[in-house]
């Protein structure tokens, strides 16, 4: 196995600065060093090979799931049929949903939202986020939803309503009473 580029002078320059306590490069550059056979090697102008370092060698990549999201884009509920269609979804599907009542002139909607979308990112794939526009939807949504204040962040587990947290105070105050409330029904 080879190891190329920036990690490759990294881990040389590492190895042999701890073992053998010499700087590597004498204005040479890096070189492609090769791990295997009991040890770790240098190419060498020429063609040969150098052993620099005959210990075991682990290597680990530096980014842990890296396939794991930061942040997940909430959907918009655009109308009834909308969250008749997603509630039946979570009902089949058994997932917890959260919905966020919000309004675009609502600052601390706003200031909410991408919060809520590193949480949405956080309890992947368990429960899904979405979030409602009070202002373009029809009230009818908006009744069905039981909504007065802003933002409102509800949980709904197998079609039904089970816990809301309105979030009129500070934002970290208001992630905190969130995840509890999704974790307490999860």
């Amino acid at each position: 196995m080879a190891a190329l580029g920036p990690s490759s002078c990294l881990l040389y320059r590492e190895l042999c600065h701890r073992e053998q306590g010499i700087h590597p490069f004498n204005g040479g550059g890096c070189s492609l060093v090769s791990v295997g056979g009991g040890g770790l090697y240098s190419s060498q102008p020429g063609g040969g090979r150098k052993r620099i370092w005959g210990g075991e060698v682990k290597m680990r990549g530096f980014w842990q799931n890296v396939s794991r999201p930061t942040s997940i884009e909430m959907e918009a509920i655009t109308g009834t049929e909308d969250l008749d269609r997603i509630l039946a979804l979570s009902k089949e599907h058994s997932q917890a949903i959260v919905i966020d009542w919000m309004a675009a002139w609502c600052r601390k909607c706003i200031y909410l939202k991408p919060k809520l979308e590193k949480l949405a990112a956080e309890y992947h794939p368990r429960v899904k986020f979405y979030f409602v526009d009070v202002n373009k939807v029809p009230q009818a949504l908006v009744k069905l939803g039981n909504i007065s204040k802003m933002p409102t962040i509800q949980l709904w587990k197998d079609g039904e309503w089970k816990a809301e947290v309105i979030g009129g105070h500070k934002a970290w105050l208001v992630m905190d009473e969130v995840r509890e409330m999704i974790q307490k029904h999860l």
